[in-house]
């Protein structure tokens, strides 16, 4: 089983699960990881149980000894993991919808994705997603909400600027746990600022208000940023280029005198810029100016295709004589995407008929 959630950024994961199998096995871009590992687990529980349960309320089970099968399974993402770019939320989307795809179950998948990747569940739907905080004490109504489908704002458009495609030195579960503990800042938030902007995003999202939705982008990323500055001890995701980023962003605004470019940062250095069609040419080539491509010139720009423009004199004054080259690595161009798909092909599986994955071509 395998799902991807658009060719230009995608996890692709194969599940199996077999007899002959003696323990649980897992490989992340080539390379096995400890399946013992806690959130791990927790996914493979929550989905047996599930099978379980269903078997329990008569269904018919296609595979009456699957839940005693250990299972085998290979994930490889296109782009850089651990380095702020939600991997672990793909990745745990991904494996909680191939897991329920073996085992044949059919219940919302929330719960699941949440106990490998909290913001997983969000990645299980396409388009513009809402994760609901829920109520419950024990979070079973804490789930993700699809506010608009991918088709629902063509003309939006997101870069990926690939600061870095090291490991970031805290992880994310770990950073937001401490920032929890430590951050009055980050409890103010939660409590008297993110009900309100939940509100406007999804206003903005579905009257396609760009101004609006831009702007408050920055915003809260910005805020996120000062909760972990406000953790303690601080937590530093951002690096030098990463705020260089920040400011080509506002002088490129500044020089059209409308937001016509958005920042966001999650938890890692690399930025995701919102942008429109008609917008995303000129500002491609007002990175290739600010951050000049070293030696992968004729591979800075992945994913989907944007012709090339000229800068005007007026931009590129605007935007300045301080220049850093080499500090963006690549660009990924992309789209709003869909959610997880199956491919049927046999020959796209990451695991061969032993169960093992298949040796790079």
């Amino acid at each position: 089983m395998l799902c991807v959630p658009s060719p230009a950024l995608k996890t692709t994961t194969t599940a199996a699960i077999s007899r002959d199998f003696t323990e649980d096995r897992i490989w992340l871009n080539g390379r096995e990881e400890d399946a013992g590992q806690p959130r791990l687990q927790a996914c493979l529980r929550e989905i047996r149980r599930l099978a379980r349960k269903r078997r329990s309320d008569g269904h018919e089970d296609p595979l009456p000894l699957s839940l005693s099968y250990k299972v085998h399974v290979a994930s490889v993402n296109n782009f850089p993991t651990a380095a702020g770019l939600a991997s672990s939320a793909a990745g745990y989307a991904c494996l909680a919808y191939a897991l329920a795809r073996v085992y044949g179950v059919e219940s919302d998948l929330s719960e699941v994705a949440r106990r490998g990747s909290g913001s997983a569940c969000r990645s299980l739907y396409g388009g513009f997603v809402e994760w609901q905080m829920g109520e419950r004490a024990d979070g079973k109504d804490s789930i993700a909400r699809q506010v608009a489908p991918e088709s629902h704002w063509p003309e939006l458009r997101v870069l990926i600027l690939v600061v870095s495609t090291e490991r970031k030195p805290t992880g994310s579960t770990a950073g937001m746990q401490t920032s929890v503990e430590t951050s009055a800042l980050l409890r103010f938030r939660a409590e008297a600022l993110v009900p309100a902007r939940m509100a406007e995003m999804t206003r903005c999202v579905r009257e396609r208000d760009f101004q609006a939705f831009g702007q408050l982008t920055m915003k809260d990323s910005n805020q996120f940023h000062a909760t972990c500055l406000d953790t303690f001890p601080p937590i530093s995701y951002l690096s030098d280029t990463s705020r260089r980023v920040i400011h080509l962003v506002h002088r490129f605004n500044a020089h059209h005198r409308r937001t016509k470019a958005a920042y966001t940062f999650d938890a890692g250095a690399n930025a995701v810029i919102f942008t429109l069609d008609d917008a995303v040419a000129e500002f491609v080539a007002a990175v290739r100016h600010s951050f000049p491509p070293e030696l992968n010139g004729d591979k800075f720009l992945k994913g989907l295709p944007v012709e090339p423009v000229l800068l005007s004199d007026e931009l590129k004054a605007a935007l300045g004589a301080d220049r850093t080259p080499g500090g963006i690595k690549y660009i990924i161009a992309t789209r709003v995407g869909p959610g997880p798909q199956v491919l049927d092909d046999p020959g796209a599986h990451l695991l061969g008929p032993d169960g093992l994955p298949k040796a790079a071509a």
